[in-house]
């Protein structure tokens, strides 16, 4: 469990009546975005609340009546996946700021502008999205709000979500090293290990981190790797 000082309100009002737990704002938040994580992990006490401020609990007849059942862990999933968290202002901001950075990183590696085939800078994905107004909701995973910011940004530039294709040969010195640098960023779709110890493959990545990838091949081969284009 964690600490008292550490955790805020969650709070659900259903059938006329109120629920509230003490919970971790970003555990709370985790679990919100679909990660399996323990409740006892998230709250600081095992006891649901009419008032938490004056410790004032639910009765067992009240949960009964709302949930179903009196056991701690369903109900607490229950309120953290549908209630309302209180955070303070300050909470909010960071929770706020740090799933923002994650929405433009995810769209800077992953989309490109069709009009040139190169990614958008992080610097100009965040102005878009200051300029359309875009409204990141912490407690919403980053696949809705992706979307989302994605049609907000569309009508003032041009970007889209593309993928990209590429054989790539690493020379026997390298190869060893190459797998596993290359797995780690990208799909490996075929690959096979020549006579002469080197290994090709093709594999498929994000549009948006191209030049990176290409930097990563030189750095792996120190120059003397092969790389071409499947369209």
């Amino acid at each position: 469990m964690i600490s008292l000082d550490d955790a805020v309100v969650a709070k659900l009002e259903s059938h006329g009546e109120r629920f509230e737990i003490l919970v971790d704002p970003d555990i709370a938040a985790r679990i919100r975005q679909g990660e399996e994580i323990p409740v006892e992990d998230a709250v600081a006490a095992l006891n649901v609340f009419e008032n938490a401020s004056q410790a004032e609990r639910a009765s067992d007849e009240t949960l009964k009546k709302v949930f179903k059942t009196t056991d701690f862990e369903p109900i607490a999933l229950h309120i953290i996946k549908k209630g309302e968290i209180h955070l303070t202002s300050e909470q909010r901001k960071m929770m706020t700021a740090e799933k923002r950075r994650q929405v433009i990183t995810f769209i800077a590696r992953n989309a490109i502008n069709p009009q040139t085939g190169h990614p958008h800078p992080p610097q100009r994905i965040d102005m878009a999205m200051e300029e359309a107004k875009v409204h990141i909701d912490p407690f919403r995973s980053l696949e809705e709000l992706v979307k989302d910011t994605m049609k907000a940004l569309r009508p003032l530039i041009p970007i889209k979500f593309e993928e990209i294709r590429l054989a790539v040969r690493i020379p026997p010195d390298y190869a060893p090293r190459g797998y596993g640098d290359i797995s780690a960023v990208a799909v490996i779709e075929k690959e096979e290990w020549q006579k002469d110890g080197s290994w090709i493959c093709v594999v498929v990545i994000p549009a948006g981190i191209q030049n990176d990838f290409y930097d990563l091949i030189n750095k792996i081969s120190h120059g003397n790797a092969e790389t071409k284009i499947i369209k």
